[in-house]
């Protein structure tokens, strides 16, 4: 099938690569000249495992193809996807301008019967926009307008598309329906579903799942915070709770708060689309509010430990990235926590395996950017880590321990073993879990809020 995708983003280019990894012909067209010309030549704007081997292996079988013509890239295409960026407004709200001009600009160069699926995450309501925008120049035997929701996780978005849990598609055109059956049923073979609804409902159930799956987060970070008030561990709470099989084992770690380019604008535009039918959607906007604090939890910490002036403390920070196997930024808790930091006076040296660039293009030379892990560590009064990156897992805590100015540890993913600290006398703090002290009494002594404390000494 001749399909065209509209935005090389995150979603535009797993979803061109992934159609033409499965035998379609796939143009890939944006307006970004430079970023066309890398794509043409294999390099990818984005990191995501297993990408760039179906970017190149397609692009060499001449399968996949990029151009920065819209009307060249649309000509032959029997459907077409909008994968364009809907970022939030200050008030939440997504902003369409950029789906509803290419709508424009379609509805003067479509001359024959085309799909146009809105990929993008968008408000309920979006796809009769398009169509009023559509059918102002063609006529309704020209086009059909689809919702097509991604649910793509990074860091495993590639096999997410090529084995989906479902595929959710809406539309009251049986003509759409049919093609749109046609393309994505290689995709099923394992006997997932496909479900058909309409628009509304399918545009609706994108925000929906996203939210429900952050309020599960923040859930788990708020017993994180009770349970370090009640002396309960919240591993083992989390483990009773996964053993329901009501409720699941996913989406109930605790950390310092969810981030990325999908929860944090999804459940601000639900929160809107409430806030416009005039219905006030109280847990949504609670889901908002928890997990605006917990991004501070960890700073907090760090901050009860050395004290609130943070002058002549050097901290290393493990992970930049909002999770593993990805180098997006948007809307991470490291930023928040680095920004807060630095405003205490602290001195910050950092490392990610991939998100580096990314962070330097908004920090600049504020930090020091470290060659590798255990590169961050020299010179720091303590480790901080935010990304359970698999190389953060089991690490060298000899040599931690040795280049330390405090052996103190604060982890924002709860990566290690209560006992294994307390076996190598590390203070360790870490989400909804006991904070772990030295064994050994020394003569070093750290601040707490403006104290004078011995390391080791139990509070």
């Amino acid at each position: 099938m001749q399909i065209a995708i509209i935005g090389t983003g995150y979603v535009g280019l797993v979803t061109g690569t992934c159609f033409a990894e499965t035998g379609n012909n796939v143009i890939c067209i944006d307006i970004d000249e430079k970023k066309i010309n890398n794509l043409k030549q294999g390099i990818s704007p984005i990191y995501e495992p297993g990408l760039d081997v179906l970017l190149e292996r397609n692009i060499k079988e001449k399968r996949l193809h990029f151009t920065t013509s819209l009307a060249d890239g649309i000509r032959d295409a029997k459907v077409v996807f909008l994968a364009l960026p809907t970022p939030p407004g200050k008030d939440g709200s997504a902003d369409l301008q950029y789906v509803l001009d290419v709508a424009g600009s379609l509805s003067k160069i479509i001359a024959k019967y085309t799909v146009v699926v809105n990929k993008s995450t968008v408000p309920v309501g979006t796809a009769e926009k398009v169509h009023n925008v559509l059918i102002q120049s063609l006529l309704p035997d020209l086009f059909d307008v689809v919702s097509n929701p991604e649910f793509l996780r990074e860091g495993v978005a590639v096999e997410d598309f090529l084995k989906p849990d479902r595929v959710v598609i809406g539309t009251s055109s049986e003509r759409a329906k049919k093609v749109m059956d046609e393309l994505y049923q290689p995709y099923l073979r394992q006997g997932n579903p496909i479900y058909f609804m309409d628009e509304r409902s399918s545009e609706m159930t994108k925000y929906a799942a996203n939210s429900y799956l952050a309020m599960r987060i923040s859930f788990m970070n708020e017993m994180a915070n009770l349970c370090e008030k009640t002396g309960a561990n919240v591993d083992w709470v989390r483990i009773g709770m996964g053993g329901d099989s009501r409720i699941g084992k996913r989406f109930l770690f605790p950390g310092i708060g969810y981030g990325g380019s999908c929860f944090p604008k999804d459940v601000k535009a639900l929160a809107f689309t409430a806030q416009e039918m005039e219905y006030d959607f109280q847990l949504v906007n609670t889901v908002m509010r928890v997990n605006d604090r917990q991004k501070l939890v960890l700073g907090n910490k760090v901050k009860n430990y050395f004290g609130n002036d943070l002058s002549g403390y050097t901290f290393a920070i493990w992970g930049l990235a909002f999770k593993p196997e990805t180098d997006d930024i948007r809307d991470a808790p490291s930023i928040e926590l680095i920004n807060e930091l630095l405003e205490a006076g602290a001195q910050i040296r950092v490392f990610d395996p991939e998100a580096m660039d990314n962070v330097k293009q908004i920090m600049g030379d504020k930090i020091y950017y470290a060659t590798d892990q255990y590169d961050t560590i020299t010179g720091a009064s303590a480790l901080i880590v935010v990304t359970e990156w698999s190389e953060f897992r089991n690490p060298d805590f000899e040599r931690i321990g040795n280049v330390l100015i405090h052996p103190a540890i604060f982890d924002g993913r709860n990566l290690y073993a209560l006992e294994k600290m307390q076996e190598l006398s590390f203070y360790y703090e870490s989400i909804g879990r006991k904070v772990i002290h030295p064994k050994v009494h020394d003569t070093l002594a750290v601040r707490k809020g403006g104290e004078i404390r011995e390391r080791g000494v139990m509070d």
